[in-house]
């Protein structure tokens, strides 16, 4: 299960001879046994487990603090305008909030240094693994196509916040000619996430994999979404790319075995269902190790939780936000959607009103508590990468800018609808342009407090606008939980000031930024 990826792995225990008889000069020429190296520690199948579990270990960088009352995953909400703060704590996140981020921003800082420690622990792993003997090819083959997929989803990462950058392939040390490397083109980073997808999805990974593990159907999912964000903005590749991304995603509809959308929402957060049929890719947790790191989604010192009145709240919806969705959609109601407005006290006591709306998407009842039962204290829940609801969306918006909207295209984003409890109009009630659009509303609406709604954005150079419940254009829209507009210069993030500082070659800096 998600404990084989989740535990630290590779203990080696190494032992030394005394060599009787040698002089003073070859016992000062001796390495010492217990420094580990690259170039000693992967040598048996158990150090390759180790390196792969080492690079999902670093992929968790998405939860992790990011100073006073905030985690690093809010860089992806703040700015979308679909949450606010209540505790304003947090001087970076008020910046995020705010529009007025820079290369100081700590949630920014992070981000880069996370995403290359994966990459670094996935090089590692490409490069070393490979020269493992003994060692059964099929685990090995597996092994690889798991450390492609990760690189690749941290280069997913790294390109659509920052353009160009440096697209480092092998492990590097002080010595490396590449150890200051330039930042590479955007369009070539693509193409080495493609590549790096497409050796993952040729691995003979199982086609799903309860444990947490990648699997085939997360390969063809994220190719689906790597291939819908290339067909948009920066690199527009149109219509060749929407159909690659169509195909992909089709893969999966049509043969989804044991994956499918829940019958309910409270599904899509049950930690019992980690990694089963909707869940095709998720960040693994377990409290043991490291416990689900959404907690800055609680209100604010309310007590809906075994701890009683705790919780920051510097991420709530705002309620412009949740009042956009439509009449009877039940992801807005009450503990069974995506939202509570009420709780119990202290997880399973008395029932109270919160005053507002607050995101229930990643509130763990197990954990927490419900009604007469009191909550285990151990945050088990995942945190979703992709679900079997986006690749539904993936499918409709791509069929849709191939050839306007199709049955199956429609029957994709009814799927979506259906269990949202909305009624879908027919097929000749749409055009492409009102098509598109619907299948935007319901990226806004089913997706939100992911991390897909900033990149949506981006890659549509589009924002909903939740009083005209139609689209503005990305410059110039006003996001209503700051009444900041968005500017160009806001479609990447700057490079950190202390990596440029460290490696001058990443220069210039993006621009808008100075």
């Amino acid at each position: 299960m998600k404990s084989t990826i989740l535990k630290s792995t590779g203990k080696i225990f190494l032992a030394g001879m005394l060599l009787l008889g040698a002089g003073c000069s070859d016992f000062l020429d001796e390495q010492d046994p217990s420094n580990l190296t690259p170039e000693s520690f992967y040598t048996i199948p158990a150090h390759a487990e180790a390196a792969i579990a080492a690079v999902y270990d670093n992929t968790r960088f998405y939860g992790d603090g990011a100073g006073i009352f905030s985690s690093n995953w809010q860089l992806l909400e703040a700015p979308t305008g679909t949450s606010t703060t209540e505790t304003a704590q947090n001087s970076d996140l008020n910046n995020l909030y705010s529009l007025t981020w820079d290369g100081n921003t700590g949630h920014i800082k992070n981000w880069w240094r996370g995403i290359y420690r994966v990459i670094a622990q996935a090089n590692l792993a490409l490069d070393k693994v490979p020269g493992i003997t003994p060692m059964d090819e099929a685990q090995k083959t597996t092994i690889l196509g798991e450390a492609h997929f990760l690189r690749a989803w941290a280069y997913f990462y790294a390109v659509r916040l920052w353009g160009d950058v440096p697209l480092v392939l092998t492990p590097q040390s002080a010595s490396s000619e590449d150890f200051f490397p330039v930042r590479t083109p955007q369009e070539a980073v693509y193409e080495q996430i493609i590549a790096d997808l497409k050796a993952a999805e040729a691995a003979g990974l199982p086609w799903t994999d309860a444990s947490g593990r990648v699997s085939t159907a997360a390969a063809k999912a994220m190719l689906s979404k790597v291939y819908l964000t290339m067909a948009g903005h920066p690199l527009n590749k149109g219509e060749a790319y929407y159909q690659l991304a169509a195909d992909k995603a089709k893969e999966i509809i049509d043969d989804p075995g044991t994956i499918g959308l829940f019958a309910t929402y409270s599904e899509v957060h049950d930690e019992s269902l980690d990694n089963t049929k909707e869940h095709i890719f998720s960040l693994q947790y377990n409290d043991l190790v490291a416990g689900n790191p959404m907690g800055n989604m609680f209100p604010n010192f309310k007590p809906v939780s075994y701890r009683g009145p705790s919780g920051t709240g510097s991420t709530v919806p705002t309620l412009s936000f949740y009042e956009s969705y439509e009449a009877g959609d039940i992801r807005t109601v009450d503990q069974e959607g995506y939202f509570y407005t009420t709780y119990y006290t202290n997880g399973n006591g008395e029932p109270f009103d919160l005053g507002a709306p607050y995101i229930f998407k990643h509130f763990n009842v197990t954990a927490n508590g419900s009604p007469g039962k009191a909550g285990t204290a151990k945050d088990n829940l995942n945190v979703p990468m992709i679900r079997y609801a986006e690749v539904l969306l993936i499918y409709a918006e791509a069929q849709n800018e191939i050839s306007g909207p199709t049955a199956e295209a429609l029957n994709a984003l009814k799927s979506i609808r259906d269990r949202a409890g909305l009624a879908t109009p027919a097929l000749g009630a749409f055009n492409q342009s009102t098509f598109r659009e619907a299948v935007w509303k319901e990226r806004w609406h089913e997706l939100c407090y992911e991390g897909i709604t900033w990149f949506d954005m981006v890659r549509l150079r589009k924002v909903f606008n939740e009083t005209t419940k139609g689209f503005d254009n990305f410059v110039g829209h006003v996001n209503l939980n700051s009444n900041q507009a968005l500017q160009e210069k806001h479609l990447l993030f700057p490079i950190p000031i202390q990596e440029m500082q460290n490696n001058p070659n990443l220069t210039p800096q993006n621009p808008g930024y100075d």
